[in-house]
């Protein structure tokens, strides 16, 4: 159960969780940005450094393989990205910046993430960055970089406990964290999709793919279901009648639509969750989730009211 205390500390000031798990890498050499602009959804090459975005590194079938925040420096280009996702993208560095002036080094236990999430995380900062989610300025401890929810705090592992104690901001759980995640109703790698996901169906194209770069892995197919096409799935959010679990299965009748994604039990909206589902079912419907057969409506994310 979340710590009702916790949660308000999200919505109401703000709070600090620990992101160090997550892979990262960093880039440097000359053609790194036109490398990566090969090989992933999003404009790297048009990013400013200070700038950054999120992006996937697609399949040849447009699904995804791994997605990623991207930083750009004066001089390097920043990947973090959850850790099952690093090896697929480490080996696709290391096999398609071969006679190119890319370097690749997998910094992940160098550097730690402190995520600080709420309203007052940049009044814990001695420099703001810009508002722009994922532009990033150096402060007095690190890569201060915007997100939907804060600021993360990118600083050397071996400075992190003393970072800690300079920000003055309390820790809360990843429990919690994930609960205004998944509330916001923006999905996870690993949990809300995988490798049978394309971006739109998880909601992505707004945010991690560009229509007017040039060509990448997967691109073709990505671009005629945007232009063409109806994808077959959409990110949907679920208010449920009881708890329910990664991997419960979403009926409608006697259809699987889906399964559930992420699923949390929210102190202000109840047990909610997240699920990739079929697109005959739309908000505002409702179905059944998991063995028990629990009543659940069909809601469009992210979750309000």
């Amino acid at each position: 159960m979340i710590a009702t205390t916790e949660y308000d500390r999200l919505r109401e000031s703000a709070g600090l969780v620990d992101r160090s798990y997550r892979g990262k890498l960093r880039l440097t050499g000359t053609e790194a940005a036109e490398y990566l602009q090969g090989q992933i959804t999003n404009d790297v090459e048009a990013l400013e450094p200070g700038s950054g975005c999120y992006a996937a590194l697609l399949t040849h079938k447009g699904k995804m393989a791994a997605d990623m925040r991207v930083l750009r420096g004066a001089d390097f280009i920043w990947l973090d990205t959850e850790p099952v996702a690093l090896p697929v993208i480490a080996r696709n560095a290391s096999m398609y910046s071969i006679g190119r002036d890319v370097q690749s080094e997998d910094v992940s236990e160098r550097y730690a993430i402190l995520s600080l999430i709420g309203p007052a995380a940049r009044d814990a900062l001695d420099v703001a960055p810009p508002e722009q989610e994922h532009a990033w300025v150096e402060g007095e401890h690190g890569m201060y970089v915007a997100t939907d929810l804060g600021v993360d705090v990118i600083c050397l592992t071996t400075d992190a406990d003393g970072v800690r104690a300079a920000l003055g901001i309390e820790a809360v759980s990843e429990d919690a964290a994930e609960c205004v995640r998944i509330e916001s109703g923006r999905p996870r790698l690993g949990l809300d999709m995988g490798s049978e996901t394309m971006p739109q169906e998880a909601g992505l194209n707004d945010r991690a793919v560009s229509f007017t770069k040039g060509c990448y892995v997967g691109q073709e197919t990505v671009a005629r279901l945007h232009y063409k096409g109806k994808p077959n799935r959409h990110l949907r959010g679920l208010r449920l009648s009881e708890p329910a679990s990664h991997g419960d299965e979403v009926r409608s009748g006697d259809r699987v639509v889906g399964q559930i994604g992420s699923a949390t039990i929210s102190p202000v909206h109840g047990p909610i969750a997240l699920a990739v589902l079929r697109r005959e079912v739309g908000p505002g419907d409702e179905v059944k989730v998991g063995g028990s057969g629990a009543d659940a409506v069909v809601a469009a994310p992210p979750f309000s009211g």
